[in-house]
């Protein structure tokens, strides 16, 4: 993905492979006319892409990224089961309301991604940030919700950071 520094026209030209790739990724077959409905269809998800997330601060390193997923797909699994769990059981006690949990990650792409990634975890939803902070509504507030943010934003930083410590 983009990184610090790049400029806005290789960041396009990068968005514009993903998508043309993922374009025909999904087609059964290729025939002569979805060519050019998939360079129509890059170029309008490039455009609006650059809208909605300019390039800047951060980066994704899709190795780093696709070794978290055991990790991912477990605390996936995690929350869904603690969840339901609290759905079910109504008597158990919660306590919901909004975190805020300070981040090290730029705005941007490695940030979004964390917020992503954070919204696995069990009885969590990012709701934004402040600038410094992601403000996380929480089930239960008595929990250590920051704690446990801190802890996955050191696990995933690595893959997500552009800061000098994870190069």
């Amino acid at each position: 993905m983009s990184r610090p520094g790049v400029s806005k026209t290789r960041a396009a030209v990068e968005r514009a492979a993903i998508y043309l790739a993922l374009w025909f990724v999904l087609l059964p077959s290729v025939k002569p006319g979805d060519v050019v409905m998939g360079l129509a269809a890059a170029a309008a998800a490039t455009w609006i892409s650059l809208r909605l997330l300019p390039p800047k601060g951060g980066r994704v390193r899709l190795g780093a990224l696709l070794a978290q997923g055991p990790h991912f797909i477990w605390e996936s699994v995690r929350a869904g089961v603690d969840v339901a769990r609290r759905a079910l059981a109504p008597r158990m006690p919660l306590e919901p309301g909004f975190v805020t949990s300070p981040t090290r990650l730029p705005p941007g792409v490695a940030r979004n991604t964390f917020s992503t990634v954070a919204s696995l975890m069990p009885g969590t939803l990012p709701a934004g940030d402040d600038g410094e902070s992601l403000v996380v509504h929480a089930l239960d507030v008595s929990q250590p919700v920051a704690e446990q943010l801190g802890a996955e934003e050191r696990r995933f930083g690595p893959a997500l950071s552009a800061r000098a410590d994870h190069e």
